[in-house]
Order: C-alpha cells, then structure tokens, then sequence
C-alpha cells in the first residue's frame, strides 16, 4: 500500500473546506467537541488509547502536526473530547447539552440537581441520595462551590454511574455528576420567590442575589439567600385532638393551636468561592477556596400543659392552661473549603480540605407540675370549671451541640502502564477526617459529653481495559477490570476496610453490561453516637398493641452503643443506547444488599420492636404508652434485592440548530489550545464554549426550535428483610412485617419530563408508591394498618421573557428574566391510613402525612 504523504498547505485546505461535512456526518468520530476537530489520521483503523490527563510532550505535539495522511480508501476522522469530559468505559446514564439544561428552567445548579433526581439517584445498598459532584473531571471541596450558581455557566452535564466514583476517591455508592463549565460567562442575579399551599395556614418566601464570572481557568462566585417559612398549626388543617388533650371547659385555649405541623424557620446563607489558576499559564496549577456562614433559627410548638380536675363528688373536667410547650433552635454554621489541582508529569494530584463548624442550642419548656391543682379540686377548694390560679412556668431544658469536622482526601492518578487494550487508569488515595461532638444537657440534672474521632484512610483504585474494539481482541469488545481497595483506621472504632471488583463489558458502542461486588465497613457517625439528649412532649404516636392513638415524651439524641456495619453489595447493569433516538436510552440495574450490624433510627413501635427493645417504652398502669426513646438503635441483619429499570427519551421539536458539526451555536472568544487541567480531558482539547450571554438573542439555547424530554424509573423491590436482634423473628417488610410508618413498597416510580421551545417551558415530575400495610399484634386489641398509594406531582411552568426579541424591544428591562409559575403536589395528594375497620387512626390524619398539601409558589428571576 502506497502512502501519499499531502502538503501543509493541502492538508490545511482540507481541514477547512472537507471537516466539516465529514464531522456532520460523523465519520469514524466517537466525539466532537464544539470548539475544536482535529484529523489524528486518514488511516483505516484505530490508534492505541492515551492517557487523557497527561500533558503533551513535545515529540507528541510535532507528531500532531504533521501533515494529513492517506492511505487506502478509509476516512478516519478523530475528534478530541471536550475539555473537562471524561474518559472511562462506563457509558454515560445520561447527559445534558445548553438547550437540555435549558429546557429545565431551573434557577441554579442546587435546582437543576434536584429536578434530575431520578437520572442521579442510586439504588445501590440502602440508598445514598446526594450524587458525586465533579467540574470539569474534577473534584471540589464542597457542592457548595456550584449549588447556587446559574445553570446557564454549564457546557455540558454527564451523569455517570456508580462506579466512576472509585476513580475519584469515593466509594461505589453514588452516582457521579460531571459539570463541564463554559469559558466565558459573567452574570449577577437576583431572585425571589413566594409559596403558599392553597389550603391556607402559613407561607413561604426566599429572597437571593448572586455574582459569577467565569474567564478560562479563573472562577469567583458570590451568594446571598434569606428564606422564612411560618408555622403551621394542627388547628389551621382541622386536625382531630386526642380526647384527653380536648378541654371541657369553654374558654380554655385549644391546644391545636399551639400544636406545631410544621415548624416556622429562617436561614440566612452567605457563601463565596474563588478558585484562580497558580503560575505562568497555570502551570503550578489551580487552587480553589469556598467560604460559607448559615444562621437557622427554628420554633416549634408541642402544646399545652393539660390537667385532669375531678372534684369531691366525682366529676371530672379536662383543662388547659395557657403558653404553648414551646422548642426553639438557633443553629450557626461556619464552613471553609480549600482545593489544589496539578499535573505531575502524566499524573494529576489533585487534594481538598473541607471544614465546618456547627453550634446549635436547643431550648425546650418544661411541663408544669400540675399536682396543686388537682389536690385543690379533689379537696373542693377549687371549682373544676372555675377560673384556674396563675401557675408559674417551669422553667426550659436546655441542649447545645458543637460540633467540629474536618475532611480531607488527596489522589494521584494517572497510566502507570499500557495494555495492548489500551491505558490501565490507577488512582491512589489518602485522607485524613477529623471529628468532635461537644454536647451538654440542662434539665432538673446537668449532663454532658465530648466525642472525638480521627480517621486515617487510604485505598486503591485500578482500571485496565482487557479488550479493545479497535485494538485488541476487537470481536469481543472493549472490556475493562476495575478493582479497589481501602481502609480507614478510627481512633474510636479502629480499623475498617472495603473493596470492590467490577466488570464493564461494551460488545458494540450502544450496549454496555456491568458487574460489580462491593465489601464495606462503616462506623456511626458521631452525630449518631452522641448527639446531646432532646424531650419532646405530646407526640402524637400509634400504638399497635392497643389499636389506639396516644400523646407522649419522646426522647432523641446520641446512643454511644452502636456498632459498626458491615455492608455486601452485588449490582449487574445493562445500558442500551436506543439506535431510533438520539440523546436516548434504556437502562436496566440489579441489587442484591446484604448489611450486619445496621445503625438506624428508632423504627415504628410495633409488638416485635417492643419486644426487641422492652428497655426503650414505658406504659402506665393501664398499659397505656407514655414514654418512647427514640435514639438510634443498631439492627442485627438487613437483605435485601431490588430491580430498577429506566427509560431516558428525548428529541428536538422544530429545526435544531447547528454549528456545521451537530453541535450548538459557535462558542464566543474562549481560549483555545492550552494545556488539559480536567482529568478526562482529551489531550489537545480546546476550551469550553462561552455560550451565548445572559438574556441574549432568541437564537441561543432554546431560541429556535426547542427540547422535549422524558425519563421514567421504575424500582421493583423482591426482598426486604430484617432481623432486629438474637432470638427476635426475621420480619419481611414487604409483607406487613414493615419497621417504617409507611411500610415499604414493593414498587415505586419516578417519572420527569417537559417541552421547551422559543424560551417557553414546561416541566412535571412525579412519584408514586404502591400501597403498603403494617401487620398488628393478633390480639383483640390490636389492628393491622393499610397504607394507601402516593402518587406526589410537581408541576413548573416559566417563561424566559429575554427570549422574546419583540416583547425585549418594548420593555429592554425584561432582558434576562424569567418568571415561573409553581405548583408542589398539584393533585393535593396525602396518603390514606385506615385500620382494620376502615377507620383513620389519629396519629396518621391525612394532616400528619403530608402537612402543606397542594403549594403555590412564583418565582421571578433577573440576570444582568
């Protein structure tokens, strides 16, 4: 084969005129990249893979240069991935462009996260929640850095799945979220929202402003939020009071009104960040800092002191004194962050420290001690129905908890060798967390406790791709290994371990299976150990073994006797890219969890939990319940086994726009060529786009044409059972054995999805839990309890007026604002409790199950 060696100037030419109808037709590329296309090739195959993070030596630059080659008939077009992408077999759940982010009209990144919530969420084990939040391939100190910042920064938004997290220095039990920023954005925000649910009783309102400027490798942004929320009263949602707690004498206070359903709050938030390239074109690195302050405050009711008055000749009244049994938290929060990110040679060290400081007070009133007044009565010196004496106060319990963190992790990552598949990715880490509790009690006694914990850890992390579709053993795939290792040795719980192995296996680009086995040790936290001791009165409480509903002392706080957890975990995956649908896919996961020696929170008083834990209730004489301890409480087993499949669809509506490359529009005047800081950064890659500014001209994101998009997971649960302790029968919870008020059920699904078009949108996302039961005792007295369906959609509908060139004309100052219209639970949905008769027990009214109802809410938002 004879090879034809073209000239620069040819090979220039080529570039210019023929790439872009090559790259639109997406010949041989595996990614384009907006901003830059480079020809690696005119060769009929495929090179061997390169380490991504590494910089670019010399001999590799010059080689990159040289002029276009051809040989044979073949056409390769190799396109380098966008700065800050990353590079791993594990195929993308799913990702987001500028018009699919748009499409969410969501007001920061915080809310964008969370409308995403069934793409991010993971069934892995017992459920994580948040996702690993990484910017451009890499980690961060804190998502405080990016919650509040606009969603209109990003580029480009990737959820990838649980196992990506190894190579970053987190555990396999979270998804992964990478947000690639753009090069160039500026903008200042200020916001304001008001909610109020349509069944009345309390609102809500936030207030916020905000900077952010983007410029390449420099990033500031800077947040004020101010939120309050009023009280919500059982009297404002007619809430059926206990027979013993209603008064029998008119013009007694009722105690509903001071019966708190939802506390009333404020929280004010600062929070800033810088993060600001180190040396000659960065190349010392990059180095991040994040500053925050929170002030909570909380008030919350629990009643009124109620006394029983018989008189001498028997006759009995139920009395209520005035001034509600009142809690109030102040909580102030201090928190710093610090990052620093560098190559070293082929390898990028990247470490963070992340620091808080919480002192929170608790004040809590005391019961009066009533005995005079019923002495009185019974002696006939006070009429039952007569006005009542002044009895002082009691005085307050008092609890504060200070509570210090610190965490920090370093890794080094980076192709200590090849395969003939491709690059091994090996990824070292160390860390060192330090904790302390300082807690102190007042009531009639003075208690107080001081737990501290440091937390030496280090681990392991290594990828090596086996087979290569285009390298090595193509007909079978490209097929990876990953395997990690790690241990933690806690100055209080000594030394605990994990480690994971995992195949990923893609038989075609579209198809891609996974299987992974994760071993993990975790410890309590301190929180759970010795957070100080609250009493709360008048809890409303089912009690299972006398079928009824009863007012009583709840005590929660630290329980220094739990144990350490031991958790096995097997997932088996299948993603497929649906070859009719762009942007689409079908994704099938498998769990199987089995846990030992489980922290919880206190679980649903049931006769096996009474059993479990006889120490923890106190009955009267009568066998009424009076006393619960809620502390947390260590289980001896939990197993359980889940399916969860999800479906992501999405599609243009109208004419998309194009960049000559499939891309979006052109990207302003970003830097281009210089070296790759993102782990995952393709060798060569240009900067991120600058995207089009604020408010700007209705042919940027979401101006012509539009996005339509829906995705629904649903979770099929097979097994859910625990073993509370020795010689206490397994309970099934999927089958009325259930330690949650709610039980569990056995299906669940999540559903999110809208249109947006010419800057106009709107967005549901829904969830629904099938129906539930918790079995009774058996006895006469006792009552099994269904819990009905949950079915809980949100609905927002906004408007980017700055889209609208014609409406901007006349009013410029609508430039880069937004106005939504939201509603939360729009079907005023609450879940139905009924016993065995159908009636509805008092401690699970429709009010307790879900308070607020159907919400309200505007939201008005101006980027300058």
């Amino acid at each position: 084969m004879r090879r034809v060696q073209l000239l620069p100037l040819a090979g220039a030419l080529f570039g210019s005129v023929c790439l872009p109808a090559l790259a639109q037709a997406q010949v041989g590329a595996t990614s384009l990249a907006p901003t830059s296309l480079a020809v690696a090739s005119v060769v009929g195959g495929a090179g061997s893979g390169s380490n991504p993070a590494a910089p670019i030596d010399a001999d590799e630059d010059k080689d990159d240069e040289d002029p276009l080659e051809v040989t044979g008939a073949d056409i390769v077009v190799v396109a380098p991935r966008m700065q800050g992408q990353l590079d791993v077999p594990n195929q993308p759940i799913v990702t987001f462009d500028e018009d699919d982010i748009a499409a969410y009209g969501a007001d920061s990144i915080g809310d964008l996260i969370d409308a995403i919530s069934p793409q991010t969420g993971s069934g892995r084990g017992r459920g994580s929640g948040t996702p690993v939040i990484l910017v451009n391939g890499q980690r961060i100190t804190s998502f405080r850095e990016m919650r509040n910042i606009p969603p209109e920064a990003i580029r480009k938004l990737e959820v990838l799945p649980e196992e990506v997290a190894l190579r970053f220095g987190y555990s396999a039990n979270q998804r992964v979220v990478n947000l690639i920023l753009k090069d160039r954005f500026s903008a200042t925000t200020v916001a304001g929202e008001y909610n109020a649910p349509t069944r009345g009783g309390y609102d809500n309102y936030e207030l916020e402003s905000g900077v952010v400027k983007i410029a390449g490798p420099r990033r500031y942004n800077f947040n004020a939020k101010y939120t309050d929320t009023s009280m919500l009263t059982e009297d404002e949602r007619n809430v059926t009071q206990t027979e013993s707690s209603v008064p029998t004498v008119a013009g007694d206070p009722d105690p509903a009104r001071y019966r708190s359903l939802a506390a009333a709050d404020s929280e004010l938030t600062l929070n800033g960040t810088l993060t600001q390239n180190l040396g000659d074109g960065g190349m010392a690195g990059s180095i991040t800092a994040n500053g925050a302050y929170t002030h909570g405050v909380t008030t919350s009711f629990s009643g009124l002191d109620t006394v029983t008055l018989t008189s001498p000749a028997g006759a009995t009244a139920v009395r209520t004194l005035p001034d509600p049994l009142t809690t109030r938290v102040v909580t102030d929060t201090f928190s710093a962050g610090l990052g620093y990110s560098t190559m070293i040679g082929r390898w990028m060290f990247n470490v963070t420290g992340d620091g808080s400081y919480v002192d929170a007070n608790t004040r809590t009133d005391r019961r009066r001690d009533l005995t005079s007044l019923s002495d009185a009565a019974l002696a006939g010196t006070l009429d039952i129905a007569g006005a009542l004496p002044s009895i002082p106060g009691a005085g307050v319990d008092t609890a504060r908890s200070r509570t210090a963190s610190l965490t920090s992790l370093a890794t080094l990552s980076g192709t200590p060798f090849s395969m003939p598949a491709g690059d091994a990715n090996l990824t070292f880490k160390g860390g060192y967390d330090f904790s302390r509790v300082q807690s102190a009690y007042r009531s009639d006694t003075f208690s107080q406790n001081t737990l501290k914990r440091g937390d030496v850890s280090g681990g392991v992390n290594l990828a090596i791709p086996l087979t290569s579709r285009g390298d090595f053993l193509g007909g079978i795939g490209d097929l990876a290994l990953n395997v990690s290792a790690g241990l933690n040795h806690l100055s209080d719980f000594g030394t605990l371990t994990d480690w994971s192995a995992g195949l990923t296996w893609s038989p075609t680009e579209k198809l891609t299976f996974q299987a992974s086995y994760l071993v993990d040790q975790e410890a309590p936290t301190l929180a759970q150990l010795g957070a100080p001791n609250v009493t709360t009165y008048n809890v409303s409480v089912y009690d299972f073994t006398t079928n009824s509903t009863a007012l009583v002392t709840v005590l929660s706080g630290g329980n220094p006797d739990l144990l350490k957890e031991t958790q096995r975990d097997i997932k088996l995956s299948a993603t497929w890219e649906l070859p009719f649908m762009k942007r689409s896919n079908l994704m099938i996961e498998y769990f199987r969890n089995r846990s030992s020696n489980v922290t919880n929170a206190f679980p649903l008083l049931t006769s096996a939990v009474e059993a479990a834990f006889p120490d923890r209730v106190q009955r009267d004489a009568d066998g009424n319940l009076t006393y619960i301890d809620q502390r947390a409480v260590t289980f001896d087993e939990e197993t359980s086994s889940s399916i969860r499949w999800g479906l992501n669809l999405s599609g243009n509506l109208g004419k998309e726009q194009s960049d000559g490359f499939g891309g979006p529009p052109p990207p302003g005047n970003g830097p281009r060529g210089g070296q790759s800081t993102g782990q995952g950064a393709a060798k060569g890659a240009g900067g991120g786009s600058g995207g089009p500014p604020p408010g700007g001209p209705p042919g940027g994101p979401g101006g012509k044409g539009g996005r339509w998009n829906l995705s629904v997971y649903h979770t099929w649960r097979f097994t859910d059972r625990v073993k509370i302790a020795d010689g206490v029968p397994v309970l099934d919870q999927l089958n009325g054995e259930a330690l949650t008020a709610g039980g569990v059920p056995r299906h669940a699904i999540e559903a999110e999805g809208g249109v947006f078009k010419n800057g106009y949108g709107i967005r549901l996302k829904a969830e629904w839990e099938a129906p539930t039961r918790v079995d009774g005792t058996g006895a006469a007295t006792s009552s099994d309890l269904r819990f009905g369906s949950t079915f809980d959609v949100n609905l927002r509908i906004f408007a980017d007026l700055g889209k609208n060139a014609d409406l901007v004309a006349k009013m410029p100052f609508l430039k880069g604002t937004r106005v939504s219209l939201v509603a939360d639970n729009l079907l005023d949905s609450r879940q139905k409790v009924t016993d065995a008769t159908g009636a509805v027990p008092l401690a699970y009214q429709a009010a307790y199950r879900a308070p607020q109802g159907r919400v309200l809410g505007i939201d008005l938002r101006k980027m300058f």
